[in-house]
């Protein structure tokens, strides 16, 4: 591991280096033409960056449409036709493929998202760097790791290891690089995982250090915290980051919807977004690409309040148009610049309200920044170690955590969503880090419901239920009046304490007796994580399964024994597709694989008899001998896996990709 990390830090940091190469030369062609790309082409990674506000300032009105909209008329089809993973801003794609995936990336996402965002940025895209370089180094990650044929676990970290390597790199930042890396994509600081982590962030530091230079991302002034009262103005702008990163996520998502029900072709969208970041341009020409410059005058204190006004609004629409419309790039250094704005701001209100006891403008600057990230992706400490990296100042830590820490808390009330995290939830991605019970979230009674409970009548005789006790295999007896109601259950616990006494009792006593009325119950939409609450607080096996419409009416029961072998076999689902990778990818070329003996995995065409129905109708394996692994979904472009649960439903043209003997392979294949 400590080879592969090594591995990745230095693929990260070339992925880094030879994207920043390419947003120059972009940028140089966009806007200075040939001379703008000969630079580039001379000098090399060397090249001074073309800056787009000094450009845009002096290009005609017509020039300021068309850049942007150029950029987006080349982005949109390379997305569209070659890989869509690569548009948007990149992470939330990385966390998905480490949760639900095992970490498998597509190789081609590394050259795809490396254009994309390079043209969307060179052309004046209102975003940042850091999300797409994420992504090309988790991408690299992964391909280093599925050539190795890790197992899932160790490709998750793999992932996270190249990852770590490109935001290192980028910034300069190795810390913030590593704890970026484990705290929003892999989301586990045990050593195993961070050790490796570690060495991939300092590799690739090492490099761009050596390539691009040793210094902090922009020029900081020195700050101090004049008074120790100045620390309750610095936590109010925890509480104006907080509203700020929140209607920024708002406008984002909102824009991506509007996009989405324009009647135009999806590729030609991101033209459409170009056209209406050039027409914000015109007015404000800071919007376009990354925004460093306007930062660093931010943090400098030369822009006014009624610029920095405008700049807030104006940063918010051409980000959300440029992500919204399917352009590709970031939105760490969008957050990064409406931090800046909003904290220049207030510290410009702060500071002509109380000049002797606060600092200037820019020290709020400086610190709202890292607020606006922290409560945009949910990760306090990256912002704070991050925006320390990126200044190299120490003075300013203090009041930048109390700020962090504060918009962090708000933002979580007010949002349950990072930025990233929303993305999934939109397309019903449900991410839960712990490995615990919430893996029973996402399982539910009726995929495990007993629809033969035991029913005893109310009126039945003792000696009736005790000879349930040996001739039945359940553990609850669940006792309904002549109505069909039920009223209780009967325990074993219960039926040990008559045992005794049953000789006397069995004249005198009935089923109803022996009932606890308070028995729990469920309903078949409850999920399992629930139902393991409840085993776990009462001594029994078995719980009632009711009409979520009549609580009265029972239509089975539930195992605790079902429950702890669902868990087990989502634990092994969430593994299949990242442990079977490799398996998966040589079943792409020959269509089976032998695993050993007589068993082997092999990609079948779904038989038209298990169309539209779900795995659990099918009941394949009761029926053939095998086990589907994956299912290879007709929609789409040909490569789009998912792990299948028991309520997937077949489609027309799906493909199998099932394990087991040959002969169940066939049988399998004639239905």
């Amino acid at each position: 591991m400590i080879g592969v990390a090594v591995a990745c830090g230095v693929a990260g940091a070339v992925g880094a280096v030879v994207f920043r190469l390419l947003i120059r030369g972009f940028q140089g062609f966009f806007f200075e033409g040939v001379e703008g790309v000969a630079a580039v082409a001379e000098e090399g990674i060397f090249a001074e960056p073309t800056d787009p506000l000094e450009v845009a300032r002096s290009l005609p009105w017509w020039l300021c449409l068309a850049i942007p909209a150029a950029g987006g008329l080349l982005v949109g089809p390379l997305v569209h036709f070659f890989a869509r993973e690569a548009k948007g801003h990149g992470v939330p794609e990385v966390m998905d493929a480490v949760a639900t995936r095992g970490g498998v990336i597509r190789p081609r996402i590394v050259a795809v998202k490396t254009l994309a965002s390079a043209l969307t940025i060179g052309s004046g895209g209102s975003v940042g760097r850091e999300g797409p370089i994420v992504q090309i180094g988790s991408a690299l990650g992964s391909v280093i790791g599925q050539l190795l044929r890790v197992p899932a676990r160790q490709l998750r970290t793999i992932v996270g290891c190249g990852a770590a390597a490109g935001v290192s790199a980028t910034f300069n930042a190795p810390i913030a690089g590593a704890i970026f890396a484990v705290e929003v994509i892999v989301g586990d600081f045990a050593v195993a995982q961070f050790t490796p982590i570690v060495i991939s962030s300092v590799v690739a530091t090492v490099i761009s250090r050596y390539a691009l230079g040793n210094h902090p991302a922009f020029p900081v002034p020195e700050y101090e915290l004049v008074s120790p009262f100045e620390l309750g103005a610095y936590m109010m702008v925890g509480v104006v980051a907080a509203l700020v990163g929140l209607t920024f996520m708002t406008v984002l998502y909102f824009s991506e919807d509007q996009f989405e029900k324009i009647p135009i072709p999806e590729w030609s969208k991101a033209m459409l977004g170009g056209l209406g970041v050039g027409a914000i341009a015109i007015f404000v020409p800071n919007v376009f690409g990354v925004g460093y410059g306007t930062i660093a005058q931010a943090l400098a204190g030369t822009l006014g309040a009624g610029a920095l006004a405008g700049l807030l609004l104006a940063k918010i629409a051409a980000t959300s148009i440029t992500i919204g419309s399917g352009g590709s790039g970031g939105v760490f250094a969008p957050s990064l610049f409406l931090g800046a704005v909003t904290g220049g701001l207030f510290g410009t209100a702060v500071h002509q309200a109380f000049p002797e006891a606060t600092a200037s403008s820019g020290a709020y600057a400086l610190v709202t920044m890292g607020a606006v990230v922290a409560a945009t992706t949910h990760a306090p400490i990256t912002a704070i170690l991050i925006l320390f990296e990126l200044t190299q100042s120490i003075t300013i830590i203090p009041p930048l955590m109390a700020a962090c820490v504060v918009s962090t808390v708000l933002a979580n009330r007010l949002s349950r969503d990072s930025i990233y995290t929303r993305k999934l939830r939109r397309r019903g991605v449900e991410l839960e880090r712990d490995e615990g019970p919430n893996l029973l979230k996402s399982l539910f009674v009726r995929d495990i419901v007993d629809r033969e409970p035991e029913v005893v009548p109310s009126s039945a005789s003792l000696a009736k239920v005790l000879d349930l006790l040996v001739e039945s295999e359940h553990t609850e007896f669940f006792v309904v009046n002549p109505r069909g109601r039920l009223i209780g259950a009967i325990s074993l616990v219960e039926l040990r304490r008559v045992l005794l006494e049953q000789d006397q009792l069995r004249s005198i006593v009935v089923a109803e007796d022996l009932v606890e009325h308070e028995c729990p119950a469920v309903t078949e939409n409850d999920d399992l994580d629930l139902v393991m609450r409840l085993f776990s607080h009462e001594d029994f096996e078995e719980i009632a399964v009711v009409d979520p419409n009549d609580p009265r009416r029972l239509t089975g029961s539930v195992h605790k024994r079902d429950v702890i072998n669902a868990y087990n076999q989502e634990v092994m689902r969430r593994d299949l597709a990242g442990g079977l990778s490799s398996t998966v990818a040589v079943v792409d070329k020959v269509q089976e694989v032998v695993l050993g003996g007589d068993y082997v995995v092999r990609q079948v065409l779904a038989p038209p008899s298990s169309v539209g129905k779900s795995l659990s109708e099918l009941n394949l394996r009761s029926r053939t001998g095998v086990q589907i692994l994956l299912i290879r979904s007709a929609r789409g472009r040909a490569s789009a896996l998912r792990v299948p649960t028991p309520s997937d439903r077949i489609e027309a043209g799906d493909a199998l990709i099932a394990a087991g003997s040959k002969e169940a392979l066939d049988r399998l294949e004639r239905l």
